[in-house]
């Protein structure tokens, strides 16, 4: 019997912590995701899974898991896998929370300065036709300073835009189902508003909420006319919490003026008609796409294994286990 099956390869390091636990382990090789049916017959035998976020456990991968005791979610969403049918059959499920913050707020930062100042326009025509030269009205674009940011959802990811962008001058309103408490919005120099005057207020809104039935659209037309026309949107968090598929429509209508999206409501997948738009920049989920990140994560999915393992409790426990 192996002790752990880990359904997509992940850095060194958590290989090494299982190794020095005397834990079995199979890691999944393909180059393309682990298809259900592959995951199906991988489980079967196993007392632990590690698994990345774009990999669904469901009822059928949990009831094909007799011996499972503990899945260990590579990400901090936990949206891929049933949390409730793993607590009723008395399965923990861990993500890893926390590292990934700074990684994902750096990339989210890196996309409001790209799409202010027309990095990616400006790379795609350097490649092809070029330019004559500098000239005082050639392809501007506008600086961060002294333009208002709306963070939706100020918790650790938010947080950290907000301390990085109080320093770019900009003026920071937040908005989430709770105001936070007032020496951390002094700190940060963020404003708690009404998720309505954040967007009417922003020059940029991000976003930084889960994928929830509550969060699924949390951004549709009415909020889209209700931001400046001059307004960019940055999707760093999940592309469920806006309607992707009037994003195209709202953009050429110029109800806003831009998007740099980093996840996708039907991931991988991307429309055509966003391709297109040159005001518009698509990254593949690389939030936390760093050595840094990546590694601190490896490290908490390993750790949890080996304490399970070892009838201790694991960290970051997000179901309700009975």
């Amino acid at each position: 019997m192996m002790d752990v099956f880990i359904a997509d390869q992940i850095p060194e390091q958590a290989l090494q912590i299982l190794r020095e636990n005397n834990l079995s382990f199979e890691m999944y090789q393909g180059e393309k995701l682990i298809d259900k049916a592959t995951l199906l017959a991988k489980v079967a035998s196993v007392k632990y899974l590690i698994t990345p976020l774009s990999t669904q456990v469901d009822q059928d991968i949990i009831d094909a898991a007799p011996n499972l005791q503990l899945i260990a979610n590579f990400g901090a969403g936990t949206n891929n896998i049933d949390l409730d049918y793993a607590a009723q059959k008395g399965i923990p499920v861990t993500n890893t929370p926390f590292v990934s913050a700074v990684s994902t707020a750096e990339v989210t930062i890196g996309l409001m300065l790209a799409l202010s100042h027309r990095m990616v326009e400006g790379d795609s025509l350097m490649r092809g036709a070029g330019f004559n030269g500098w000239a005082p009205l050639f392809f501007l674009g506008h600086q961060l300073e002294g333009k208002t940011l709306g963070i939706i959802g100020l918790g650790q990811i938010g947080q950290e835009v907000a301390k990085r962008m109080h320093a770019f001058d900009m003026k920071i309103v937040y908005t989430q189902r709770t105001q936070a408490p007032a020496e951390l919005e002094e700190k940060l120099g963020a404003t708690y508003v009404t998720k309505d005057e954040l967007l009417k207020q922003a020059d940029i809104v991000t976003l930084h909420i889960p994928a929830t039935p509550a969060t699924n659209h949390y951004l549709g037309e009415r909020e889209f006319k209700l931001m400046k026309n001059s307004a960019i949107l940055i999707n760093a968090a999940r592309g469920q919490v806006i309607d992707e598929k009037l994003l195209p429509e709202m953009l050429n209508q110029k109800e806003i003026a831009g998007a740099a999206l980093d996840v996708y409501e039907a991931e991988p997948a991307v429309s055509d008609e966003l391709k297109a738009m040159k005001n518009v920049i698509l990254t593949p989920h690389v939030g936390n796409a760093t050595v840094e990140a990546r590694d601190a994560m490896a490290e908490i999915v390993a750790k949890n294994v080996c304490a399970v393992s070892k009838q201790e409790t694991a960290k970051y426990i997000v179901n309700d286990v009975k």
